[in-house]
């Protein structure tokens, strides 16, 4: 986590909740509820936090005072979806009336409030949702528990996030900035301007201003790379590696990948997860992995995790035109730890390859 600076969460299920899979990618099999404790376990295990980063995120606890510009913006109704910022100006009591509530019961979900009773998705939220969400937004409240269907159980962000960290100084906005860059930097490698300002969607002007001032710094050293058409950077720390012996299924929200035109220009691999493509527009399946091997992106797999059968479904493969002929055995490898990391039974084919 501290190298990658955040896992995004997804609420899609069909192998296993996104932002176990990044961990995955990288080390192997691991015990996913070493990140249910860092997220959701004991205050004193706290690790880690719920917010909008690149997308829903989940976030090492050092980076709270870092996005406090962004709430405060959105306590300022000045960023967040747009149906949510009128509780910023117009409609604040009532958001104030929720979080009062909160304050004084506990920590509540969206579906306590009778209000929402018997909404579910994002079509159905109700005011209730709206201003529990515009409040998370803004900081005020955070995520205290994930319920087993996965709903948000919020509660004051004073009583979840650890002492040492919520009364820590919120930084200067400019400096704020430039360490989100430094930490989009380090966990990219080579990366363009517009790279290194998308890892936590930062405004364009406060990025450019950010990059400048690391490399005048020296933080960030601008390189070129042969069949780009814009600059790049590199961090002072980045590594070099001789040889890359990488074998990883990445989700499709993996930082690696999540940015489709810069894994075109890495991998020269194009890629759009089926879940947002129409059926009949679906050319590699509904929940397709990419399969990296060495440094290169050498196929991708649909996969499905039968949970009522205990059975990892591997519904379509994929090998590009320059995967090695060695990449049909090293993916079922990847695909027989996946299934062993999931307790279910390796790699079921339910489909020709």
């Amino acid at each position: 986590m501290e190298r990658l600076a955040l896992h995004q969460i997804d609420s899609v299920n069909v192998v296993v909740r996104a932002h176990y899979l990044p961990a995955f990618s990288r080390l192997g099999v691991y015990d996913r509820a070493l990140i249910d404790r860092a997220a959701w376990g004991r205050r004193s295990e706290r690790r880690l936090f719920e917010y909008w980063a690149h997308e829903a995120s989940l976030l090492p606890l050092a980076l709270h005072p870092l996005l406090r510009w962004r709430m405060a913006a959105a306590d300022r109704g000045e960023t967040g979806w747009g149906g949510l910022r009128p509780f910023a100006t117009e409609r604040r009591a009532e958001a104030m009336a929720v979080l009062a509530r909160i304050r004084a019961e506990g920590p509540m979900a969206a579906s306590d409030f009778e209000e929402s009773k018997g909404r579910s998705g994002w079509w159905e939220w109700g005011d209730t949702k709206r201003a529990l969400e515009w409040l998370f937004w803004a900081g005020h409240i955070t995520t205290a528990e994930r319920r087993g269907s996965f709903e948000r159980v919020y509660d004051l962000s004073e009583r979840v996030i650890p002492s040492a960290i919520f009364s820590l100084p919120t930084p200067d906005e400019a400096d704020a900035h430039r360490a989100l860059i430094a930490y989009a930097a380090r966990a990219l490698g080579v990366a363009t301007a517009t790279d290194l300002r998308d890892y936590f969607r930062q405004p364009p002007e406060e990025a450019r201003q950010a990059i400048a001032e690391l490399v005048e710094a020296g933080e960030l050293q601008p390189v070129t790379v042969e069949g780009w058409n814009r600059p790049a950077f590199l961090h002072r720390d980045a590594r070099r590696p001789r040889r890359i012996a990488a074998r990883a299924l990445l989700a499709p929200f993996d930082p690696l990948i999540w940015e489709r035109s810069r894994t075109e220009r890495l991998f020269d691999f194009h890629y759009r997860i089926g879940i947002y493509t129409p059926a009949e527009r679906r050319t590699h399946g509904y929940y397709d992995l990419p399969f990296l091997l060495g440094d290169r992106l050498v196929g991708r797999v649909d996969l499905k995790a039968d949970r009522a059968l205990r059975e990892l479904r591997v519904l379509r493969i994929h090998f590009e035109p320059h995967a090695p002929a060695e990449a049909g055995e090293a993916l079922d490898a990847e695909i027989a730890d996946m299934a062993r990391w999931l307790g279910l039974s390796s790699g079921v084919r339910t489909a020709r390859e």
